[in-house]
């Protein structure tokens, strides 16, 4: 008898592409067998930003490669699981090609949903909170329709290439774990209690990007997971209808 699909797995930080074909393989492997494990029971499976070091859509072009976690993802759609990308700062440049090949929801900011009574705020995790203003000014530059137009009429081996050569210089190095838990601590706790004066009780706040596993539980009850990433840690986590928890893959 088939396995019921009734779990969430959620996702960020792959980053492939960075900082070699080599290792990015090596990685974009583990991924896929991640993805196997998970096929007969993920109901659903959000990709929360920065799954590529780079990506650009262009009018008929997409950048080469990753066609296994492609593949991979067409064959979770295609077996009834439910796709969500999330635009993080280094693949902001996603538009419909996942949509349309995958039947995937793409998700430009933060997302809210509601799971079996549980409330869930999902973001990417960048240009949130207080503070980061050159950041945000940044973000808003590179999501503009002028900014994508000009990128786009550049021969796709110049837009391309030129940022393939930075990903190649990224170091993709593990944080001093002791000292950025009690930054994260911080500023999680204050951009909490700003999101419950607005009136917005979540049971979970999931974010990547800071490339930290993190699972807190802050004022309110409100649980606090940063999902790391997949170049030190290999982690994830998932929502069995009941409780959500951080994981580790071991391939």
């Amino acid at each position: 008898m088939p396995v019921k699909k009734i779990k969430s797995y959620f996702a960020s930080d792959f980053h492939l592409g960075a900082p070699s074909y080599i290792l990015s393989r090596e990685r974009e492997n583990r991924i896929v067998n991640w993805l196997d494990m998970i096929k007969p029971d993920a109901a659903e499976v959000f990709l929360m930003g920065d799954i590529f070091d780079f990506w650009f859509e262009y009018k008929t072009v997409i950048p080469k490669g990753y066609i296994r976690l492609l593949g991979k993802l067409a064959e979770l759609s295609d077996a009834g699981t439910q796709l969500y990308f999330f635009k993080g700062n280094h693949d902001m440049w996603v538009f419909d090609y996942f949509q349309k090949e995958f039947n995937m929801n793409i998700v430009d900011d933060e997302l809210e949903i509601v799971r079996n009574g549980k409330k869930f705020f999902l973001h990417h995790g960048d240009g949130v909170g207080k503070g980061d203003k050159g950041y945000k000014l940044l973000k808003k530059v590179f999501r503009s329709k002028f900014c994508q137009w000009l990128f786009s009429v550049a021969h796709p081996n110049l837009g391309v290439g030129l940022a393939n050569y930075w990903s190649s210089k990224s170091k993709l190095a593990k944080r001093n774990e002791k000292k950025f838990e009690a930054v994260e601590l911080a500023w999680i706790t204050d951009f909490n209690q700003n999101k419950i004066l607005k009136g917005n009780n979540f049971d979970y706040i999931v974010m990547g990007h800071r490339h930290f596993p993190i699972d807190v539980t802050l004022q309110q009850g409100t649980r606090y997971i940063n999902l790391g990433e997949w170049i030190n840690f290999n982690t994830y986590a998932v929502f069995d209808g009941n409780a959500l928890k951080l994981m580790r893959w071991e391939d």
